[in-house]
């Protein structure tokens, strides 16, 4: 286990010193958190937010940027980089589950279709990521073919990972099945919507950062 975080490591501090300013992107299924960390992230670091949030998933159906967001750490180290936010992916969008949240139909079936886009979009960017978060809802089973299917994508194109596990907040949280399922990467147990332990994920940018 040692030798892989080392490995990762590595190619990570390589990452950073060839490139003064870098793409993060913010990858996940539908309803992980990737735009409340983003709005964490700008918060903190621009004092506005990235985009808006929503309960019903693919809320986020377009690949939103925030340019220049530089981070600081208290020994003076900075981090720059352009954020990237992405729609969930999902290996099925039906527009009759849009309709149990109350929408009609018309509504219904353009969202299936502009998610069904960002799930597309979301795949091309990846070849100009950098450095990628996924970002899982802790309570969720994280052994679905979705999560499998962005792990191998990034696996293949060699890009370094940082896996988040959000949501620890709530009492159905279970980071530990996520570090399971995942032992390839450092996982991070946070809760964007309320800050809890984001100085840990900022920390870890800086880990590999330094």
């Amino acid at each position: 286990m040692a030798g892989i975080f080392g490995f990762l490591n590595k190619i990570l501090k390589n990452l950073f010193r060839k490139k003064k300013h870098i793409k993060l992107g913010l990858y996940g299924p539908p309803n992980g958190g990737k735009t409340t960390l983003a709005n964490r992230i700008c918060q903190d670091w621009l004092g506005e937010d990235m985009g808006s949030v929503s309960n019903v998933a693919h809320e986020t159906r377009e690949i939103q940027i925030k340019e220049q967001i530089n981070i600081k750490n208290e020994e003076g180290k900075e981090i720059s980089f352009n954020l990237v936010d992405t729609p969930g992916i999902a290996t099925k969008i039906d527009y009759e589950d849009f309709l149990k949240t109350g929408m009609k139909e018309k509504e219904a079936k353009n969202r299936a279709k502009e998610a069904t886009k960002g799930v597309i979009d979301s795949i091309k960017w990846l070849d100009e990521m950098d450095t990628v978060i996924i970002v899982l809802d802790s309570t969720v089973d994280p052994y679905s073919q979705v999560n499998i299917t962005i792990v191998g994508n990034l696996a293949a194109r060699e890009i370094p990972v940082l896996l988040i596990a959000n949501k620890i907040d709530l009492k159905k949280s279970n980071m530990k099945r996520i570090e399971t399922a995942f032992p390839q990467y450092e996982v991070i147990g946070i809760s964007a919507k309320y800050g809890t332990n984001i100085n840990e994920f900022y920390d870890a940018l800086f880990k590999y950062a330094a």
